[in-house]
């Protein structure tokens, strides 16, 4: 039973083991779009049932303009990159939720909401653009799915040392228990600060694509930073997410790879489209 379990973890693993796109980063995914989909579009309708627009129609039309521009973008990659599938399965949606709160959120096939707090971060329309590609990126990278399957791996794990443990005294059951918890968590941890740092990377190549700046990308953070205080923030290894410090110094370093990479596709992308063109 023991072995069966762990064969059975890293038959999971291989099986369902691919790439992120453009960072070529391993992921683990168990979850298929058929699975998550309908949910996750439910929720994002009965969340706006819920929640008022926002009546600001300037800002409104902002996010829906900049999140159009970054999905066409999207969309355009994943299909010249063989994504078509993919690409058909998404149905992109962006609303601003009049709400204080200092939040933007994707949910998985392109569903994004905007809270009218985090307007003054973004500061401008390249500021938008900088936390559209960011959100856009997390359901590019599909990491909503990731992260249910590395809670499926976790819960398995679990099982597998509770079964392995079964035969010890309570006191050694107790301390594998601890230990595989405090590591499993820290472990989920990491994940999210890298679903976070990756999304950092992929957003700001999504938005120079769009014809946006990516240098303002570094801005909303240094804006993130003045408004939050140091002070405030928890250790990175204990946070979900990268210390703004961090993600200031990621993005900024990032920035000469995610130009070269943007623009050698959309060159690409432009010549492919003019042949396509012509034959017509």
């Amino acid at each position: 039973m023991k072995k069966g379990i762990s064969l059975l973890i890293v038959f999971l693993f291989m099986y369902s083991c691919t790439s992120v796109p453009i960072t070529g980063r391993k992921r683990i995914n168990l979850v298929s779009d058929a699975q998550i989909l309908p949910a996750s579009f439910a929720q994002y309708e009965g969340f706006l049932k819920e929640n008022k627009l926002s009546t600001n129609i300037s800002q409104t039309r902002e996010v829906q303009n900049v999140g159009m521009k970054i999905s066409r973008a999207v969309d355009r990659f994943m299909r010249a990159n063989g994504m078509v599938s993919e690409a058909n399965n998404y149905r992109w949606e962006f609303n601003l939720i009049e709400d204080k709160t200092v939040n933007a959120w994707c949910m998985p096939g392109g569903k994004v909401v905007f809270y009218t707090g985090i307007m003054p971060i973004c500061d401008n329309t390249d500021g938008v653009a900088a936390v559209m590609g960011h959100e856009v990126a997390h359901a590019f990278a599909k990491h909503g799915q990731e992260r249910m399957s590395q809670g499926m791996l976790q819960q398995a794990g679990g099982l597998a040392v509770a079964l392995g443990t079964s035969g010890k005294s309570q006191k050694q059951q107790q301390i594998w228990n601890t230990a595989f918890g405090l590591g499993s968590t820290l472990g989920m941890l990491a994940f999210s600060r890298t679903h976070e740092t990756e999304a950092d990377k992929l957003g700001m190549v999504f938005m120079i694509m769009a014809g946006y700046q990516p240098k303002e990308a570094v801005n909303v953070w240094i804006r993130m930073s003045q408004r939050a205080g140091a002070q405030n923030a928890p250790p990175e290894f204990l946070s979900t997410h990268p210390s703004n410090q961090s993600r200031i110094k990621v993005l900024n370093d990032y920035i000469p790879t995610a130009m070269a990479y943007a623009k050698k596709f959309n060159e690409q992308a432009a010549l492919q489209e003019k042949q396509q063109q012509s034959k017509q």
